[in-house]
């Protein structure tokens, strides 16, 4: 009985499908997580769910490519597995992580975010607009797109190589890595969507995309002020996508119906050595809300939780503007042009207001 329950647990290998589903989902674009959005829903719990898994190794393009749509239409969320990404590297940046966050608060401050780069305290971040609290619970560290130091144009904070010898080289490395991954995630995408692989190459996306990786640590313990509080509100992401990856604690859930109320919160369950791979605000508007940026948040478990979040989104200059395979004279595009960089900055800004 105990194998039959934990095999019901276990995420599915998405079965390819090359059918269109209908664009006309019934949410609008960030209907629960835009600023300025103050109502209040309730919500529910539905246990954990059945996430697709792509296998990046796979021969076999057109297939990988229909069941990485099925996913964007079906849950903006899936897993990739055979990515490239040394296990090794990504225990290095998870030890490095650590010594950070167990660094005296005093210490981290030096290092406080400028130039959205560099370290965030807990509850200096209010993901969701409508929430009861000052902030979430998480505390953070950026690090930008990385300039030439020669030029000294890097914006980056690091911190001293006394203290942290391997720091710098251990970050850079995992972002050159993960980034190569994110293209050939979205080459994918880009042929699940009818469009050639270089889609977001020849449209200028990738050149000097804008990347951004985050080391999150979650608090296991909170004070009985913050009963009830996040780890991170309920809040989609800006950019095209996001590849996640846990030390296996539990806590992140997602919501695929943002207007549905009550909200269904789901579990995601971490598959040892996947990345967890959604779905940004950007790539929503591309699609036409064919493929779905999804609500998602990090609940409190009682257990300390670390992640690493790596965004690829467009150059900042990119327009976005609906694919023509995502329209058409029955469905129009939803939303006006809109440059990459003006609507990530914005959602940015009011994250810290």
């Amino acid at each position: 009985m105990k194998k039959q329950q934990e095999a019901q647990r276990r995420p599915r290998h998405a079965t390819p499908r090359h059918s269109r589903k209908s664009a006309a989902l019934p949410f609008p674009l960030q209907a629960a997580a835009q600023p300025g959005v103050t109502r209040r829903r309730r919500s529910a719990m539905a246990g954990g769910v059945d996430l697709p898994v792509v296998d990046l190794a796979s021969q076999d393009l057109r297939a990988a490519a229909a069941s990485v749509r099925q996913a964007c239409v079906e849950h903006g969320f899936f897993y990739v597995t055979n990515h490239g990404v040394d296990g090794a590297l990504i225990e290095a940046v998870f030890a490095e992580s650590k010594g950070f966050f167990d660094l005296p608060m005093e210490e981290k401050m030096k290092l406080q975010r400028r130039n959205h780069r560099g370290y965030t305290p807990p509850y200096a971040e209010k993901l969701h607009a409508s929430s009861e609290f000052v902030g979430d619970l998480k505390e953070s560290f950026y690090i930008g797109p990385i300039g030439d130091s020669d030029l000294q144009n890097d914006l980056n904070q690091w911190p001293s190589e006394e203290c942290f010898p391997s720091w710098k080289e251990t970050m850079k490395w995992y972002i050159a890595t993960v980034l190569d991954t994110g293209k050939r995630i979205l080459s994918l995408i880009a042929l699940g969507l009818d469009l050639d692989a270089e889609f977001f190459h020849k449209i200028g996306a990738l050149d000097c995309p804008s990347m951004f990786l985050r080391l999150l640590h979650y608090p296991g313990e909170v004070n009985e002020s913050d009963s009830g509080n996040y780890g991170a509100s309920a809040h989609s992401d800006y950019g095209a996508i996001t590849l996640l990856v846990t030390d296996g604690t539990p806590g992140l859930q997602i919501c695929r119906e943002k207007d549905r109320d009550p909200q269904l919160w789901e579990d995601v369950h971490h598959i040892d050595g996947a990345f967890i791979v959604n779905i940004g605000d950007l790539l929503e508007r591309w699609t036409n809300c064919v493929f779905r940026s999804t609500l998602h948040r990090v609940v409190a478990v009682g257990k300390e939780r670390y992640s690493v979040a790596f965004f690829l989104d467009p150059n900042y200059d990119t327009v976005v503007q609906c694919i023509e395979s995502c329209c058409s004279e029955a469905d129009p595009p939803r939303f006006p042009p809109i440059r990459s960089g003006e609507y990530i900055t914005g959602r940015i800004n009011s994250t810290y207001k």
